[in-house]
């Protein structure tokens, strides 16, 4: 190829000035604009980027311990029964926990031949017949003894607080009762209300079955089944037997969760007290009108359960079974739910005490 024609490309010295003038002219251009696009939108970005640190800041700093947060749960469907003072949380949390951990399948069972109660949920625990109990009363010798001579033991992990409401007839006019009367009442040491400040009128104690009980009258210190209930108490299968029966007996007395029993308007509610001085009623004041009750129930005292003042309350366990067995797993996975804020929450939307 012959190079002798290429032309070659001179330029010279003032078109260099020029060519550098304007290359120094456009970079100061770009500078210039992209100072201005910073000034007029950085600031913004500086605003969004602090609004979105402090909106993580404060997501962390909200305390978020629910049914979601609880590790190491265990899978498959579970068996628990007891007590029927626990029904608003079955129906209440039980749901709740149902739909934010559907790994854990529970299914309520209900005893075959005694009738529903934390003894018969931790009897049935024994048996292997639940995986887990819930109870609202405090496991006896005898349950902790008959567990060890089975190959493991029982624990009760509280998780809230219930009150006993003592109940008798509409008409009964009686101003109320100490501890030490009601548990005389139920021994036979009591057996007229005329003996505590009522009417000439036999009384007529009902309860279930201690071996089937659902609540204690007796301190935790004494065994349940050392206490021989008098030849008068007539038995119950359940509250609701209880409370028909008793809106029939006008010398009738029950006892039973204050939650289930406080609201009816077939029976009514008895101050109790640690002294005759000092009654303290199960349910809040001003007392709703018997003749007003369908309308507008009566609601539990919580603040005074949960400040002590009222003198007969109960604790709610969960009865683990442990056995280092999928038993175990699932009475400790479900009690950690239920100690979880979440849970504590929505066992007093239920209408109990937490106690955390």
């Amino acid at each position: 190829m012959d190079h002798t024609n290429r032309k070659k490309l001179v330029i010279s010295p003032e078109m260099a000035v020029l060519l550098k003038g304007l290359i120094i002219g456009k970079v100061l251009t770009l500078l210039v604009i992209g100072g201005l696009f910073w000034w007029l939108v950085a600031p913004r970005l500086r605003v969004s980027n602090n609004t979105i640190s402090s909106q993580s800041s404060n997501t962390a700093s909200i305390d978020t311990s629910g049914f979601g947060t609880v590790a190491n749960m265990p899978i498959g469907s579970f068996k628990y029964g007891g007590s029927t003072a626990w029904a608003p949380i079955r129906q209440l949390v039980d749901s709740q926990i149902q739909n934010a951990r559907p790994e854990l399948q529970l299914r309520y069972v209900e005893p075959t031949n005694s009738s529903p109660g934390s003894g018969s949920g931790i009897r049935m625990l024994l048996d292997g017949q639940l995986d887990f109990a819930q109870s609202s009363r405090p496991l006896t010798t005898t349950e902790y003894t008959t567990a060890k001579q089975r190959g493991f033991t029982l624990e009760q992990r509280q998780v809230g607080i219930d009150g006993i409401g003592v109940v008798v007839h509409p008409s009964l006019k009686v101003p109320g009762l100490t501890i030490d009367q009601l548990q005389q009442i139920y021994l036979g040491q009591i057996t007229n209300w005329k003996e505590v400040g009522g009417p000439d009128l036999p009384i007529t104690p009902f309860a279930q079955r201690p071996q089937n009980a659902d609540t204690v009258i007796f301190s935790d210190k004494k065994d349940l089944q050392n206490q021989a209930f008098s030849s008068q108490v007539q038995y119950v299968y359940s509250t609701t037997e209880a409370l028909r029966k008793l809106s029939k007996t006008p010398g009738g007395l029950y006892y039973a969760s204050a939650r289930t029993v406080v609201p009816q308007c077939s029976v009514k509610s008895l101050p109790l007290g640690r002294t005759p001085t000092e009654l303290i009623p199960p349910y809040r004041e001003p007392k709703v009108p018997t003749q007003e009750c369908l309308h507008k129930r009566n609601q539990v005292n919580t603040e005074a359960i949960k400040n002590g003042s009222y003198p007969l309350t109960t604790n709610l366990f969960v009865i683990i079974k442990h056995n280092n067995g999928r038993e175990q797993q699932a009475g400790e996975g479900y009690a950690r739910l239920l100690l979880t804020d979440q849970g504590q929450k929505a066992i007093e939307q239920a209408g109990f005490i937490g106690v955390r």
